[in-house]
């Protein structure tokens, strides 16, 4: 591995403590397996699944944060990440990604990982299908309350 890559890497490590993990290096706990995350050779909790989004009915209406959603914003619902996590989602039919901030609780669809907000499903190109098969990766962990 060249010092470059390792450096990122490193960097990467330190910026994916999740809720309870404490300092340093993140370690894999029960609870991020049981939510269906893997962690990769480099460090990188992934999630693989099928996205969904919401729109208009949701317009304007608190989310689980208490935050007004916006739909054309790049925010999302997951299940068990602690609000404020930021996630890149990956189209895996396209390519096509997208940052996103974890504001709200869903899908609550049984085999839905990610409810996206209409902006983010726009840059992920998924506005035809409804849906897409997704890997998240996370990429800052947010606060630890849920």
């Amino acid at each position: 591995m060249t010092l470059r890559r390792t450096t990122a890497v490193v960097a990467l490590s330190g910026a994916l403590t999740f809720a309870g993990c404490g300092a340093g290096s993140p370690r894999f706990t029960s609870t991020d397996r049981a939510a269906g995350f893997y962690k990769t050779p480099y460090g990188i909790h992934q999630m693989e699944g099928i996205a969904s989004y919401y729109a208009e009915e949701f317009q304007g209406r608190k989310t689980a944060n208490g935050e007004t959603y916006d739909m054309n914003g790049l925010s999302a619902a997951h299940r068990t990440l602690p609000y404020g996590t930021v996630v890149r989602v990956t189209n895996k039919e396209n390519g096509k990604s997208v940052t996103v901030r974890i504001n709200d609780r869903g899908p609550f669809k049984g085999d839905r990982v990610i409810d996206l907000s209409l902006g983010a499903a726009k840059e992920l190109g998924m506005i035809g299908t409804g849906t897409a098969a997704v890997v998240l990766e996370v990429v800052k962990a947010g606060e630890i309350v849920n």
